[in-house]
């Protein structure tokens, strides 16, 4: 089977909502990485055969197959296509995964992948339209009592015994881990400053330094009123937006590419939609056993922190090591732009993997719906 490569992963800053992304238009945010992604491997844009492109709020702004828009916004030829996903919080990760898949069945060189989102511009819950059942029918809605996900999250930590305490150690260290990577340059080679109106964006913007475990418990939980999920430690509503470019190891040749990593196995699975978040602990699972490996033989883990119940269940079932795990922090110290972060957490996982040195890198998201995705990465 044909190879699949990462060639380049470049990211936005990520922005406070209301913050230093708030005039940016998505389309354009998302132009402003592929432009980067371009320039930094010097593609001609001609040669590109798709844009697939994540996106959770496809409405206003975010409509009408983005990608699309994307593409021809970032001065890709008429002849480019783009196709826009949505598997919810892992989109983008998902349009990396069909990236790769079409240059292992032959039927791509080269793949731009990615995604965006701007909950400042299109706030959450935009898509929900009232009405019967509304999105989800009555047939749905008569199987399941669905909840919000921080509800789940709260479910989570009632089955994993999680203690308010765990969770605000989470966030606390998501913190200290995110503005140490900043601190030591980790994000040099992955970040494009961002331009405009509200001036110029170079750095992740959520990222509390001042924080502590006394801040954290001061904070009321969010979704119950004896409940241990609270603002803190749960992920930021943001704006941001990535871009990978995914290759064929007959391109990589042609082009005299030298790659990040290269794509090798994926899993995607669902699990009960009410509690919803427990997917990356199958998708973990099932990835390592299609490529015959162990948890000890993977050496860096990003797991998305939509919650920080959400890392300690998958922690407690895996048994990784948590220097392993998200090694710069994650969405509750930088945010969580939805349809963004699948791209995001991938150009953190291949960057930190060249970075280090390691061999493997695993990826996993929990989704909305109860879906969950995870990508095994290799060095090359």
């Amino acid at each position: 089977m044909p190879a699949a490569f990462i060639v380049d992963a470049v990211r936005t800053p990520i922005g406070k909502r209301n913050g230093g992304l708030r005039a940016r238009h998505p389309v354009d945010l998302s132009a402003f990485v592929v432009e980067a992604l371009l320039q930094r491997t010097g593609l001609d844009p001609a040669e590109v055969d798709d844009v697939i492109w994540g996106c959770v709020s496809q409405t206003g702004e975010q409509a009408l197959n983005v990608a699309r828009w994307v593409g021809l916004a970032a001065g890709l030829p008429d002849h480019v296509p783009g196709v826009s996903i949505d598997r919810q919080c892992g989109s983008s990760q998902q349009a990396v995964h069909f990236a790769a898949q079409g240059i292992m069945a032959g039927a791509y060189d080269i793949v731009i992948a990615g995604g965006v989102e701007s909950m400042t511009r299109v706030p959450m819950g935009s898509t929900m339209q009232q009405g019967p059942g509304f999105p989800f029918g009555t047939r749905v809605l008569g199987r399941y009592s669905l909840v919000p996900q921080g509800l789940s999250a709260e479910m989570v930590a009632e089955r994993w015994g999680l203690t308010r305490e765990r969770l605000d150690a989470i966030s606390l260290e998501s913190h200290l881990r995110s503005a140490r990577a900043w601190d030591e340059g980790r994000f040099a080679s992955q970040v494009v400053a961002v331009e405009g109106e509200a001036g110029t964006l170079a750095a992740d913007e959520g990222i509390r330094r001042d924080t502590s475990l006394e801040a954290l418990a001061a904070l009321k939980s969010a979704f119950k009123p004896d409940g241990v999920v609270t603002a803190g430690n749960s992920s930021q509503i943001s704006d941001g937006a990535a871009a990978l470019l995914v290759a064929s190891e007959a391109a990589v040749a042609r082009l005299g590419w030298q790659p990040l990593a290269r794509v090798t196995h994926f899993s995607v699975v669902g699990v009960d939609p009410v509690i919803m978040l427990t997917g990356p602990i199958p998708a973990t699972a099932r990835v390592l056993d299609r490529a015959g490996l162990e948890v000890a033989d993977v050496d860096l883990f990003e797991v998305n922190e939509a919650f920080a119940a959400v890392v300690a269940a998958w922690q407690a079932e895996t048994g990784a090591d948590p220097e392993r795990v998200n090694p710069n922090g994650g969405a509750i110290a930088v945010g969580h732009p939805l349809g963004a972060s699948g791209a995001i957490l991938m150009t953190r996982l291949v960057h930190e993997m060249v970075r280090t040195g390691a061999r493997r890198g695993l990826q996993a998201m929990c989704e909305g719906g109860g879906t969950a995705n995870a990508t095994l990465l290799e060095m090359v």
